[in-house]
């Protein structure tokens, strides 16, 4: 197994501040719909998984063997207010939540990274899997922010 591009892993990070740079309170919190997230909304959810990510693969790193946890993203975001925070603040977390996740990437062997876990699906994932599936789900709220951008615009 090669290594995961942990750089790509990183970079979520200036994705999402080019991804907001410039937008205003209103179009930070703007939401189409009640049940619908805002852009803080977004980035917070962002936030929350990679301290979700972050247990996951230190838990199995630690060789424990109960199941991965799961998390209900919507009582998240619902629960924490987090429409009401500020995005910068959010924004600043997520960066420093990578960095501290990329020192430890950084220190992992190759067989590190084929290390394994049980997730609440009762699925076998590998940490590899996990740092993959995270840039990619970034990538699919970038193009969610994308679209509240176009949707705010339209209002």
């Amino acid at each position: 197994m090669s290594r995961v591009d942990i750089g790509a892993y990183l970079d979520t990070h200036n994705q999402l501040i080019r991804a907001v740079e410039g937008l205003s309170k209103e179009q930070l919190t703007w939401k189409a719909a009640p049940e619908s997230w805002s852009v803080t909304e977004v980035i917070a959810h962002l936030a929350d998984h990679s301290i979700v990510v972050s247990f996951r693969i230190r838990d199995i790193l630690a060789d424990t063997t109960v199941r991965l946890p799961a998390f209900n993203q919507d009582a998240w975001v619902s629960g924490q207010k987090a429409n009401d925070g500020d995005a910068a603040d959010i924004l600043a977390l997520f960066g420093q939540l990578l960095r501290y996740n990329g020192l430890l990437l950084h220190r992992l062997s190759d067989g590190d990274w084929e290390r394994t876990g049980v997730n609440a699906k009762g699925e076998t994932v590998r940490i590899a899997d996990i740092v993959q599936g995270f840039t990619k789900h970034a990538g699919q709220h970038l193009n969610q922010i994308a679209r509240i951008k176009q949707s705010f615009v339209a209002v």
